[in-house]
């Protein structure tokens, strides 16, 4: 892969940029005399407006919104239990899809015609958008429903790094057989997961109906633009440089290390208290987005990779940074309680490899090396469902 220094990247402002759902002139006529069902969040935005308020404004008959991890608003924590609820702003129903109810079932969809997906991803196979993505396309396969997704940037889209998850390692974190960093928008995505038939669906004989499936792509965006996002995509992912940081800072949450939750600036620091003290010190306390997480309260000691956006991009060098899991690990007394027991590290790096190369004490290159296979097999099924001009490689 090329370096930063060969890259040559066009850098857009994020006006100049166009998402889907800011296309209504593509899309409303599909939604006319419509029950319409939205899958959004805090990210379904048009401008300054939220998607469901102006798709309600403008008459659409919205009769169901499905929210994700963190809410239909956005505001609970990773893994935090939501519940069903009703929107005080406009009174529509609200399902929550997450914790033992990921997938809509057949009675959440009975009274829709139409799905509408808007959600704002951050372009990493850990982050579970693109999980319950996967969820929802099954569901209107399965039910005969129109599914419209309106496409948004990708802020880690500029790159392809990382290890392609082992299908036995299949979880909520990760569900396909694709990189960490795997380089394309969720519309892409979407088209990627029907046209490889990745779908899993109930009746093995079931066909998608005609025109099942429609992208409203971006306007002016390609693979090369640095996209900032204008609303935080989950409560610890604050800041553009915890997104840039996050696929290479996750894996900690694999291990008993911090990765910053409980800080001000989370997956941009992490360590734990029993490193050396000489280290960068931190100490996570309960917030709105980390209500409960690991070493909290306790004075930590590790790394602190903030900065400014430039300074980050030039740290993470278009690839995942796994040098600092292999510091950490060397650093470490207690290397048989590192991992965590219950092998959710596995689940992140999509197999069971990369954990016995830490510990035998492989270097940076030897993983990057074990890597290169499956990333060309998977940068050549991706290439085939782009919408969007490609970075160079």
């Amino acid at each position: 892969m090329a370096s930063c220094a060969q890259t040559k990247r066009v850098e857009k402002t994020d006006a100049s940029i166009i998402t889907g759902a800011e296309q209504t002139d593509l899309y409303l006529h599909l939604l006319k005399g419509k029950s319409v069902g939205v899958f959004a969040n805090q990210t379904s935005m048009i401008q300054q407006t939220h998607l469901v308020d102006s798709l309600h404004t403008l008459g659409v008959h919205i009769v169901k919104i499905f929210g994700p991890e963190h809410g239909f608003r956005g505001s609970a924590g990773a893994g935090e239990h939501v519940n069903n609820s009703i929107d005080e702003k406009t009174d529509i129903p609200i399902v929550s899809l997450y914790g033992n109810h990921k997938k809509p079932s057949s009675d959440d969809l009975a009274d829709i015609d139409v799905m509408l997906f808007d959600i704002q991803d951050v372009g990493v196979r850990f982050y579970t958008y693109i999980s319950s993505l996967q969820y929802c396309m099954e569901a209107c396969v399965e039910n005969n429903k129109q599914l419209i997704i309106l496409d948004r940037p990708n802020p880690n889209g500029f790159y392809v790094d990382g290890p392609v998850l082992d299908t036995a390692c299949r979880s909520f974190v990760g569900m396909q057989p694709i990189p960490v960093v795997y380089g394309m928008t969720i519309g892409e995505y979407a088209l990627m997961l029907y046209g490889e038939k990745w779908l899993a669906l109930n009746t093995v004989s079931l066909q998608p109906p005609t025109d099942w499936m429609k992208v409203i792509p971006c306007k002016n965006y390609d693979h090369q633009t640095l996209y900032s996002l204008p609303v935080n995509p989950s409560p610890n992912l604050k800041q553009m440089q915890s997104i840039y940081w996050y696929p290479s800072i996750c894996f900690f949450e694999g291990t008993i290390f911090s990765e910053g939750r409980g800080t001000s600036t989370p997956f941009q620091v992490f360590g734990h208290p029993l490193l050396p003290e000489n280290l960068y010190t931190f100490t996570p306390m309960p917030n709105q987005g980390a209500k409960s997480s690991k070493c909290f309260y306790q004075k930590c000691h590790g790394w602190n990779l903030s900065g400014t956006t430039e300074e980050v991009l030039k740290k993470t060098g278009k690839k995942i940074q796994i040098k600092y899991l292999l510091d950490a690990y060397k650093l470490f007394s207690g290397k048989d309680s590192f991992f965590l027991k219950n092998n959710f590290f596995n689940n992140l790096a999509g197999n069971d490899i990369l954990m016995n190369q830490i510990k035998k004490g492989c270097t940076e290159k030897e993983i990057r090396k074990s890597w290169e296979h499956d990333l060309i097999r998977f940068k050549a099924i991706r290439k085939k469902y782009l919408l969007y001009a490609d970075f160079e490689n």
